[in-house]
């Protein structure tokens, strides 16, 4: 969904829970005052035999954990986006990517020019060492200011009116401000006085089957560990600000597996894992949907043994050129063919889901070579797969001590601090975040002395 950046504008940009953390080593004798907000009133909670117990010291980790793995997928899929959309219409790209081609020469997106990405002149990790910044993108600012306006307007449901006027101060309306489609559309319609939902609903955004609100909004399962019910709350209105119908049901998707990370069985192996959360979060797609029969179609290929090639191709082959199970977009006859919409770039993302098994480096990497918006599944999952492995986790897969500091304004603006942030930084005040959740939502507990959570379950 952008153009390609150069490396240079990126640089210069009971039992205690461990929320399914595969690093042990979390300190559980954190600094008790660095988590605790003076914005909020803890009130006293008698903990309920019932209600799960979570650490908040691991799950900072997590959320550090989530904040560097989507980064390093994001740039990661950002040398491959767009290079391989299939060859109808006015834009034909050639075969898509193999496993293969993985650290071979890049070859050029749809609006590259004939020139290969800037970021790597090879199909591979884009990695950002101690001494760099982690530049913000689609795939992480907005993301970023939903948390931000959360904690600033000390609520747990955002209004259209702190939704609108977030998106009106944060972003810019004219020159380069790295918003397409439906994001686009949305800030727009903003700009001229309408509020969410109306900016997604078909008769005032043309755009609303885009892939938008994917990328935007799977952090709010994150704020409500192991409660996709309230996470679903949260996220609902923040989601129809650019999408409705099957963009919308897909983006509730991903919101409902950022939140079960924290309630998945920690005795599961991480494939074990993974799958149990698709499964359970197919469940909230609805039955007669294209996007529930794409992820029908995606895990029958996974379970008949073919490459995940193979299921790649059998999806482009089923849903853009056969348009089977309602998905019609070719038929639409879109800039790229609706390489940019919601549903087959979530076809994609399930292919990479299934087939990396809980992996965080296969898992990214077949998201890259997957084809279309490649650099927002890989995001999504790399995400998701770094907060359940944490910020350790994450070093000990890519061997490597990574910058914890990320440039906001890179993307948006009037951010603090002349928008450098650190992930130490975000992460706490996901933490934050998450208190009052617990409390007002959930009407559970923050236990200060004990560093937990009390969270009722349903």
């Amino acid at each position: 969904m952008k153009p390609i950046f150069t490396l240079l504008s990126v640089l210069c940009l009971g039992l205690i829970h461990s929320c399914t953390i595969e690093n042990k080593a979390v300190s559980q004798t954190e600094s008790i005052n660095s988590l605790k907000d003076t914005g909020i009133v803890y009130l006293d909670y008698k903990r309920k035999a019932s209600d799960l117990v979570i650490s908040r010291a691991a799950y900072k980790d997590q959320l550090y954990g989530f904040w560097l793995g989507e980064c390093i997928a994001n740039w990661t899929g950002l040398v491959t986006e767009m290079d391989k959309i299939g060859n109808i219409g006015e834009i034909k790209t050639g075969n898509f990517y193999t496993r293969k081609d993985w650290g071979q020469p890049d070859h050029p997106s749809i609006w590259g020019e004939g020139i290969p990405s800037s970021l790597s002149p090879t199909i591979d990790f884009v990695l950002m060492g101690q001494d760099s910044i982690w530049g913000a993108d689609d795939d992480t600012d907005i993301e970023y200011m939903y948390q931000h306006l959360l904690y600033t307007n000390k609520a747990t449901v955002l209004s259209p009116e702190q939704i609108r006027d977030g998106w009106i101060k944060h972003m810019k309306a004219e020159e380069e401000n790295f918003l397409w489609v439906s994001n686009q559309t949305a800030l727009d319609l903003m700009n001229k006085g309408m509020l969410p939902p109306a900016t997604s609903q078909p008769e005032n955004n043309e755009n609303y089957m885009m892939i938008d609100a994917q990328l935007t909004t799977e952090i709010f399962g994150f704020f409500a560990p192991s409660r996709p019910d309230i996470a679903l709350k949260m996220a609902h209105l923040p989601i129809r600000t650019t999408a409705w119908e099957d963009a919308a049901w897909i983006s509730e998707y991903y919101v409902v597996m950022y939140s079960l990370a924290s309630s998945v069985d920690p005795d599961l192996t991480m494939k074990e894992k993974i799958h149990w959360m698709a499964e359970q979060a197919r469940k909230r797609l609805p039955g007669d949907s294209y996007s529930s029969k794409m992820f029908d179609f995606v895990k029958s290929q996974y379970e008949a043994g073919v490459s995940w090639e193979t299921a790649r191709d059998s999806v482009y082959e089923r849903y853009q050129v056969a348009q089977k199970d309602g998905y019609d977009i070719t038929s639409k006859n879109l800039y790229c063919n609706g390489c940019f919409a919601a549903g087959i770039n979530f076809a994609s993302s399930i292919v990479s889901l299934l087939y990396g098994e809980g992996d965080i480096l296969e898992t990214i990497k077949i998201g890259a070579l997957s084809g279309w918006d490649a650099d927002n599944p890989t995001a999504t999952w790399g995400g998701l797969l770094g907060f359940m492995i944490g910020k350790k986790g994450v070093e000990q897969a890519f061997d490597q001590t990574f910058s914890n500091r990320f440039n906001i304004h890179r993307t948006r603006q009037n951010f603090p601090n002349d928008g450098i942030d650190t992930f130490e930084n975000m992460a706490e005040k996901g933490i934050f975040v998450v208190d009052r959740v617990v409390q007002e939502q959930m009407k559970g507990g923050v236990d200060l002395k004990n560093n937990v959570w009390y969270i009722p379950q349903p």
